[in-house]
């Protein structure tokens, strides 16, 4: 990264979804159109699934999105991809979103979190210094149909239950659960005004207190060690894991491929120096989509290091640099500058409204999330290959912690669910028509059903598509580096 450009903003974008009425609409309004969706798609017909004889092949549409990363990292991508069929589909957003596209919608629009499956929800500490649960990653994030969302975690957790050896009845049960999590929890916030839905959020308490009526008491303290080492997350502890401190001066440590800093990226020291002002000045420019009291305590800080890092399942071979400030030469920061490009969703749900995708990332999580990081924003810059590409900041660590999935019980598994559940519920209740959602799901389990019998479906076709992923390494067609 070594130049950048002013954000650039189309002057008519808006967060909004198109889908909110120009005129406020009365609530019965709002029932009724949520009810004419229910009787134009009915709930039952979201159990259907089908490939199709004419299905794109995803091996190709992954290969597709290799094509903008950078090369040497695909092996690392494909290796944890093909490492169980849980890994492959949460690096198969793309896949799916295409098979997504094909199914039916009753034509509500929410702030779509586009890759919500369960490993996509965490603790990490709100501005007031609390933990709070939500959803985490926003890459994928635009306008989109909220039942690809619902359809998505659901998918997850019969996957992940599928890895975890639950036997059949288990797993529907945890499915069924999650969506009618979902549902109920919809229904609550359609009886709230929105000022009361928009500060709704889940907090660790709230959390431990669902868990102290639905787990076992090992269970329990295992939540309650999830919770301990994320409040150890922070910006301290980041500096012991990849920094080297002497002489009051601090470096990134490398760790290839995994971790590089930007002096092993270059071998001429006075092009490293020249890359090293670039990613300042692009600072300055991601410091300006801040407000101005938070870009008041980022001049606090001096960058002093900056290296490329590998991060997540589906997003490795995106550029993704870990930034090292500090105050005072000895109290850090650690800034994560992300590469963003369009949502997988646009090809089937529209384009964004935003030319900077970053934008598009920034906006649609402050939409989603209850609170978002201070340190939020986004740039346009040139990296050192010459391209110019969009980027979203944040911080790399702040007290973040996620469920250790594979050694979950099913209790436990079924009270996670549960709890993503509200958690998107509440997402798109703050960008969507609540109201409308809420009758359109009803009161039974007509959903609920239709959701689980999708999920097993889709399980099964991502297994076939797993094994088609093994296949093209075993042939040669992929390249996979394991064990990375």
């Amino acid at each position: 990264m070594t130049t950048s450009t002013a954000p650039r903003r189309r002057r008519a974008a808006t967060p909004v979804p198109a889908a909110a009425p120009a005129v406020p609409a009365t609530r019965e309004q709002r029932v009724a159109r949520g009810r004419a969706a229910r009787a134009e798609v009915p709930r039952e017909s979201h159990a259907d699934f089908s490939a199709g004889p004419v299905r794109p092949d995803p091996i190709g549409l992954l290969e597709g999105q290799g094509l903008t990363r950078v090369p040497e990292l695909l092996p690392i991508r494909y290796g944890r991809m093909a490492s169980s069929a849980f890994a492959f589909f949460r690096g198969a957003a793309l896949p799916m979103a295409s098979d997504l596209a094909g199914t039916p919608r009753s034509g509500l629009v929410v702030q779509a979190c586009g890759d919500a499956h369960l490993a996509n929800f965490g603790l990490f500490a709100s501005p007031e210094r609390r933990l709070v649960f939500d959803i985490n990653d926003f890459d994928e994030t635009t306008p989109g149909p909220w039942e690809w969302d619902v359809k998505r975690l659901a998918t997850s957790l019969e996957i992940a239950a599928r890895s975890n050896g639950y036997p059949a009845k288990d797993r529907r049960r945890i499915v069924l659960a999650t969506v009618a999590g979902y549902r109920r929890a919809m229904r609550e916030f359609a009886d709230l005004d929105a000022l009361t839905v928009w500060y709704a959020h889940a907090d660790v308490d709230r959390i431990q207190a669902l868990a102290a009526a639905s787990l076992r008491a090992k269970q329990r303290k295992v939540l309650e060690k999830t919770v301990a080492k994320a409040q150890t997350r922070d910006n301290m502890g980041a500096l012991a894991r990849f920094a080297a401190v002497s002489d009051g001066g601090a470096r990134l440590n490398a760790e290839p491929p995994l971790v590089v800093p930007l002096r092993d990226l270059v071998a001429d020291p006075a092009e490293a120096r020249a890359l090293e002002d670039g990613v300042r000045h692009v600072i300055t420019a991601y410091a300006e989509t801040l407000e101005p009291e938070r870009r008041v305590l980022l001049d606090r800080y001096r960058m002093v290091d900056i290296a490329r890092k590998v991060v997540g399942v589906g997003s490795v071979g995106t550029r993704s640099w870990m930034i090292l400030l500090l105050e005072d030469g000895a109290n850090p920061l650690f800034l994560q500058a992300k590469e963003a490009g369009p949502s997988v969703l646009e090809a089937f749900a529209g384009a964004s409204a935003y030319d900077n995708s970053g934008q598009r990332v920034v906006v649609g999580q402050r939409l989603m999330q209850a609170v978002s990081d201070i340190f939020l924003g986004f740039v346009r810059a040139t990296g050192i290959d010459g391209a110019t590409r969009d980027f979203y900041v944040r911080q790399l660590r702040d007290w973040k912690g996620s469920a250790v999935i594979e050694t979950m019980r099913p209790e436990g598994m079924l009270a996670y669910g549960e709890i993503c559940g509200w958690t998107l519920a509440r997402a798109h209740a703050r960008s969507g028509d609540r109201i409308a959602l809420a009758a359109y799901l009803g009161g039974g389990s007509a959903f609920d059903e239709a959701i689980a019998t999708f999920a097993a479906a889709y399980a099964d076709q991502n297994e076939r598509d797993h094994r088609a992923l093994v296949q093209a390494i075993a042939s040669g067609r992929i390249a996979a580096e394991s064990g990375v």
